[in-house]
C-alpha cells in the first residue's frame, strides 16, 4: 500500500521555524519527485518546492519561500523534509506532500493527508 505521511507541523511565532517530514513507503520512492504544497481554505492549493528523483536530483522552490525553505532527501529513511525558516504568517496552510515522476504542475499520483502549519504574529 503507497502511503504518504506528513508530520512536523504546528504553531510558531514569526520568524520561527518548522521541519515537515513526509514518510513514504509502498512504492520506490528514490525513483520519484517529491513535491510540497500548501492550502488555505478557499484558495487553489500551490506548489511550494519540489525535488526531483534521486538520479537527478534538482530542487525547485516557489518565489515566496526561495532562501526561506529547503528540500531535501534521506533516502534511508524514505523521508523527504521541508525546513521552514524566517516563517512569516502568510505561510500559515495545510502542508500536502505528494509524489509524482517530475517536477510539474500535473502527475502528483500520490498524496498525503496533510499537516498544519500555522504561523502567528
Amino acid at each position: 500500500e503507497v502511503q504518504l505521511v506528513e508530520s512536523g507541523g504546528g504553531l510558531v511565532q514569526a520568524g520561527g521555524s518548522l521541519r515537515l517530514s513526509c514518510a513514504a513507503s509502498g512504492f520506490s520512492f528514490d525513483d520519484y519527485a517529491i513535491g510540497w504544497f500548501r492550502q488555505v481554505p478557499g484558495k487553489e492549493r500551490e506548489g511550494v518546492s519540489c525535488l526531483e528523483s534521486s538520479d537527478d536530483g534538482r530542487t525547485y522552490y516557489e518565489y515566496s519561500v526561495k532562501g526561506r525553505f529547503t528540500i531535501s532527501r534521506d533516502s534511508a529513511k524514505n523521508t523527504v523534509y521541508l525546513q521552514m525558516n524566517s516563517l512569516k504568517p502568510e505561510d500559515t496552510a495545510v502542508y500536502y506532500c505528494a509524489a509524482g515522476t517530475h517536477c510539474s504542475p500535473d502527475g502528483w499520483g500520490y498524496w498525503g493527508q496533510g499537516t498544519q502549519v500555522t504561523v502567528s504574529s
